[in-house]
């Protein structure tokens, strides 16, 4: 897993809400210009990250909706998940060979804080289902997990990688970056570690 997306009509409180209950400030992530959009970040362990994302007060509206639905929303909620297979491409290509369209790769960036610029491919389905990720490629972009910090784990956590995709137990028409029908937690019992 890459990121969780938990979106939010209010960014400010909904931020100060989740450092309120973990005890950790999200890390400013940056604006999505042109989307109206701009995000924090919280580190979950290893790569992967919470991305808190709301409207940005400071960019006029978009004409278009937002994404994941934020201008529809009367709450903060949970609404997508992110995985970052090896090669985007052959994992569209996959997918659709068994059946499943996880949408065409579009190229986004944004800026830091910093002012350092973050580049990356996003594959989104055009009928998106909350259960099946969308996809996401980094690239040679420093990945926005590393200035955050996790209510978990230190800032130094090593980075983990994700296995690598189409995987040959899936059924057919399964995307095949899933396994099985939800992903296993690492606290699970059944896990090696668990």
């Amino acid at each position: 897993m890459d990121h969780l997306v938990y979106a939010t009509p209010d960014l400010a409180p909904t931020v100060a809400e989740v450092e309120r209950l973990l005890g950790v400030k999200p890390a400013e992530g940056g604006r999505h210009v042109g989307l109206g959009t701009r995000n924090h970040l919280l580190g979950l362990g290893g790569r992967s990250y919470l991305e808190i994302i709301g409207p940005d007060p400071e960019q006029p509206h978009p004409g278009a909706p937002r994404p994941f639905g934020i201008d529809t929303l009367d709450a903060p909620r949970l609404v997508a998940w992110a995985v970052e297979p090896d090669d985007l491409d052959a994992t569209v290509a996959a997918s659709r060979a068994r059946g499943y369209d996880p949408g065409t790769p579009f190229a986004m960036s944004r800026r830091t804080p910093s002012g350092d610029l973050l580049e990356w491919r996003l594959a989104f389905a055009a009928e998106p289902d909350p259960v099946i990720p969308f996809l996401i490629d980094w690239g040679t972009t420093p990945h926005p997990r590393r200035p955050c910090r996790s209510p978990s784990s230190p800032p130094s956590a090593p980075p983990t990688r994700t296995p690598t995709w189409p995987c040959r137990a899936c059924p057919r028409s399964a995307p095949p970056w899933r396994y099985g029908t939800r992903p296993r937690p690492p606290w699970s019992p059944s896990s090696p570690t668990g």
